[in-house]
């Protein structure tokens, strides 16, 4: 193993080697990264450390003795994701004591929710991810708009980056980019999958049907645009929830604030009693959710949407396309998926919205760290994935004058190719640019690419 610091990259100590803890690794290896990781498991460790160069300890990533062995004196990053939220807090509080790095828990129990922002102010850490929070408030998103496929906020939710199926008989069918951009003001087609393949499109490049379309809006803009090009436009009025974990109770609190109708079917009778409690404005059903007859008996024919949220991927696939097949009302079904086995067949089926927490946690944490690794003159704001990680969509902060760059028409920008300047956030106003536009210090600016790393607004830039 190489224990020596890549060059350019960060010193970062992973507690915890389940799904989020060998993504992370996979990921911020390939940035380059020094990746040291930790957990109770040899043979998680072991299956690491073979896989890719980084250096592995096992033990208690809360001790004070492992995280020396793993050098917490010399990381500039711990981020702790085992599968307890309150050791994931004290290996962030040791290290904070021991060390002089940054540190990022995941958290998920609810019962800490509301004391996120108090927790990471007290104990000092950069960032506190609670993925089951997150995901929901993607699902909301999505039920709220529900032709979308994917729904990202960026700019502090001020502009929101939409992923769509183009049927046939769109209107929009036949038309080049350009023309869409003259005829609908306030949108910007940012990229496309067709046959298989993503691409970032230019002027006149033409949309056809079957293409899954990604374009970014100001907030609410999307809701018009699909009203124009007929597509549904209103926020689901209610929704069938199978499961009733942390996801789903988050997911039914904001809906009910919302004004959406929920019903959760959940197996556990102790759960029902106290997700009633919980939310009473909720229908809880104590019952076995991959019941075809208490799903029929509950409205799963029309219903305007389902969200299968069970334990099993396996379950949440299926009941997905039983509530396809059975539905009279086009419903609008999510499926979360906690595994990434199969992802290949996963896409192909045509599951409609795929929510999967695992990258949610992810990509926040790789946020931090390329926004950690920037200069001072711009740096990361928010992250996203689009088109199952073949597109990064990266939203810039620019915090001084940068040579080429500020102040400089877009037109007479050397951009790097498959690189397309999406939106810019100027004090609060969403500006879909053209070619006369400049980029000014304080702005935030947002990119879409299919190239991958990049850390600073400059990276766009073939020099």
């Amino acid at each position: 193993m190489n224990s020596q610091k890549k060059a350019s990259g960060l010193n970062i100590i992973i507690v915890g080697c389940g799904r989020v803890g060998a993504t992370l690794a996979e990921q911020l290896t390939a940035e380059g990264h020094d990746i040291t990781v930790v957990d109770k498991s040899a043979e998680k460790v072991a299956e690491l450390t073979a896989m890719y160069d980084i250096m592995g300890i096992v033990g208690n990533g809360a001790s004070f003795g492992v995280q020396i062995e793993a050098g917490i004196k010399e990381a500039n990053l711990i981020v702790a994701v085992t599968e307890s939220d309150e050791l994931n807090l004290l290996c962030c509080t040791v290290a904070r004591r021991v060390g002089n790095c940054a540190a990022i828990a995941r958290v998920r129990d609810p019962d800490y929710s509301i004391e996120i922002g108090y927790l990471r102010d007290k104990l000092g850490l950069a960032l506190i991810i609670n993925p089951e929070l997150e995901a929901s408030r993607e699902m909301a998103r999505i039920l709220c708009l529900p032709t979308a496929l994917e729904i990202e906020s960026f700019a502090h939710g001020q502009a929101e980056l939409v992923k769509f199926k183009l049927t046939s008989g769109n209107i929009l069918c036949g038309m080049s980019i350009a023309s869409i951009g003259a005829k609908t003001e306030n949108i910007l087609v940012c990229a496309i999958e067709r046959n298989g393949k993503v691409f970032i499109p230019n002027g006149g490049d033409v949309l056809e049907a079957g293409d899954i379309v990604a374009f970014v809006a100001p907030r609410k803009v999307a809701r018009a645009f699909f009203k124009k090009i007929g597509s549904k436009s209103h926020q689901v009025k209610d929704t069938l929830i199978v499961g009733g974990g942390s996801t789903a109770y988050y997911l039914a609190k904001q809906l009910i604030h919302l004004g959406t109708k929920v019903t959760i079917i959940e197996k556990n009778k102790e759960r029902c009693n106290r997700l009633a409690d919980l939310l009473p404005n909720a229908v809880i059903i104590n019952g076995d959710g991959t019941d075809e007859a208490l799903l029929r008996e509950e409205g799963i024919e029309s219903v305007e949407s389902f969200v299968p949220l069970t334990d099993k991927d396996e379950e949440n696939i299926f009941l997905n396309l039983y509530a396809n097949r059975v539905s009279k009302a086009n419903i609008k079904v999510i499926t979360r998926i906690k595994s990434i086995t199969f992802k290949d067949i996963i896409d192909n089926l045509d599951l409609g919205s795929l929510v999967y927490p695992r990258y949610i946690t992810t990509r926040a944490i790789i946020a931090y760290v390329r926004a950690k690794k920037a200069s001072r003159s711009s740096g990361i704001e928010t992250l996203s994935y689009i088109f199952n990680h073949r597109v990064e969509a990266i939203e810039f902060r620019v915090q001084e004058d940068v040579p080429n760059l500020t102040d400089v028409t877009l037109m007479d920008l050397n951009l790097k190719s498959s690189v397309l300047i999406t939106f810019i956030n100027r004090h609060g106003k969403i500006i879909i640019p053209s070619g006369q536009d400049c980029i000014k210090p304080g702005d935030t600016v947002m990119i879409a690419t299919t190239k991958k790393g990049f850390s600073e607004l400059t990276d766009i830039l073939d020099k």
